[in-house]
């Protein structure tokens, strides 16, 4: 590694541990994935990713995820799961089987958090993007979690009896609902969650559906580091010390 202050931008990998993990699921599926957790001591929290939709682009690499594994251990002393849900590829490799429209991806998520629970991993957060966050609201009360993280939600495969199960669960829920979401923007959200008044909802000014650019991503790992562990606010924009 090398010494240097550099400024924290997309690209910028920030130390960490970094091995290369496999997810098995009930239904003998392997799915590959990443863990990344702090160099120097044990992380407080846990955040497992779930990606946005495969079959439009989304993986363990869709860039929010990957700059939240990229950044969020040295900077937060958060553990980052990342892994392809079934039948996606990524540059770590294709998971095996094929799509199950959010369906058969049930046993995808109970793999992860199986593997959360062997590893001893603390503090569980699901941290859903688009595709991904209905995985957690569907899933997610069914496994021992903190809470759920709610990147862009589209609510298009969940249904308003699994989202009301949310409102008397004891896991928190927080949702970021970005200004000009492609899909659900915060009128309709505010609408939507109606049934969960516990939810902590988010309505972020500028946003985007993907969140381009690095104003939003920071303010993205911003909120997440805020609910997951405050104690690491505010986030520094440079990194002094060793990189690479």
């Amino acid at each position: 590694m090398t010494e240097s202050t550099i400024e924290i931008r997309a690209g910028v990998e920030l130390p960490a541990r970094r091995e290369e993990i496999e997810l098995h699921t009930a239904d003998g599926l392997t799915l590959v994935g990443e863990l990344a957790t702090p160099v120097e001591h044990p992380p407080v929290a846990t955040l497992v990713t779930l990606h946005p939709l495969p079959t439009a682009g989304g993986f363990m690499d869709s860039h929010i995820l990957r700059k939240a594994a990229a950044r969020l251990p040295a900077l937060a002393d958060l553990a980052v799961l990342r892994f392809n849900t079934r039948g996606t590829v990524s540059p770590r490799g294709r998971s095996d089987g094929s799509f199950g429209e959010g369906v058969d991806e049930r046993a995808d998520v109970a793999a992860a958090m199986s593997f959360v629970a062997e590893r001893g991993l603390p503090h569980p957060w699901l941290v859903g993007w688009s595709f991904g966050t209905e995985l957690a609201l569907k899933y997610g009360l069914e496994h021992g979690i903190d809470g759920a993280i709610l990147l862009s939600p589209p609510l298009h495969r969940t249904s308003d009896e699994e989202l009301a199960r949310w409102q008397h669960a004891s896991p928190e829920l927080v949702a970021l609902i970005p200004e000009f979401d492609d899909y659900l923007r915060p009128p309709e959200a505010a609408e939507r969650f109606s049934s969960v008044p516990k939810i902590t909802r988010i309505d972020v000014a500028g946003g985007r559906h993907l969140w381009v650019g690095e104003s939003q991503t920071r303010r993205v790992l911003e909120e997440i580091v805020a609910v997951v562990n405050p104690a690491a606010l505010p986030l520094p924009t440079e990194w002094a010390g060793p990189t690479g």
